[in-house]
């Protein structure tokens, strides 16, 4: 496993990349398969479909081992001794840029506690792909917290609104409200964690597919874990 470290942006918020995680990667793959159609997204700004994963599905082990390994990564390069998981999916990106929703079209964040960790695990081999960070130009916020997500969410509200307007599509380097400080390329079996709190999107190339099959589109497993006793 081969681990790379990056502190972005005038923040210095750490984003951690690890490749080769699994040995056994493509049995995830199949594990997704068998759970496919995934159902559409319907609870979060997400661009298509999201299928989470329970308990009691065979999945559900993967996670376990993953956060297993993943663990002294989440201890050393984010300082909390234990964590909590908070929900595990496979997700595929299928919604195609002219029928994004306004939110859909600027970064986002997803929490504002900087105790809770993203964790993107690749499994798919899509080039021009993967996730970009971003500093929002007006308030020049990189990442969110109490005091500030209420303003940054409706700024980007307005912004996503507009772009809306200009019929643009996903949030990219061109982004006229966003400038980008760092880009996690995607490659199949990398990690890649952060704070939930960093203001991010996922890069979709032009020639992207929009697949919905496990695997044929862009499947990744997205982990939230929440981390006890240390503060980021």
């Amino acid at each position: 496993m081969k681990v790379e470290r990056h502190d972005i942006g005038v923040s210095g918020s750490r984003v951690l990349l690890a490749d080769d995680f699994l040995a056994n990667a493509d049995r995830v793959v199949d594990l997704a398969e068998a759970l496919a159609p995934f159902p559409e997204e319907k609870e979060t700004a997400y661009p298509g479909l999201r299928r989470q994963i329970s308990p009691g599905d065979e999945a559900s082990a993967y996670v376990m081992a993953l956060l297993r390994q993943a663990a002294p990564l989440l201890r050393s390069e984010f300082g909390a001794p234990a964590f909590s998981v908070m929900e595990a999916s496979f997700s595929l990106v299928t919604t195609r840029p002219e029928a994004l929703r306004p939110v859909q079209r600027v970064p986002h964040f997803d929490f504002d506690d900087p105790n809770v960790i993203a964790i993107i695990h690749h499994l798919h081999t899509i080039e021009d792909s993967g996730t970009a960070f971003y500093r929002h130009i007006a308030t020049g916020l990189e990442r969110a917290d109490v005091s500030n997500s209420a303003a940054l969410r409706a700024a980007l509200r307005q912004d996503g609104l507009r772009l809306s307007e200009m019929e643009t599509g996903f949030a990219d380097d061109t982004n006229p409200f966003c400038e980008p400080v760092f880009f996690a390329a995607a490659r199949f079996n990398r990690l890649v964690m952060y704070q939930g709190c960093l203001l991010h999107s996922g890069r979709i190339g032009p020639g992207f597919a929009y697949d919905s099959a496990p695997r044929n589109g862009r499947l990744t497993a997205n982990i939230f874990v929440r981390l006890n006793g240390g503060q980021p």
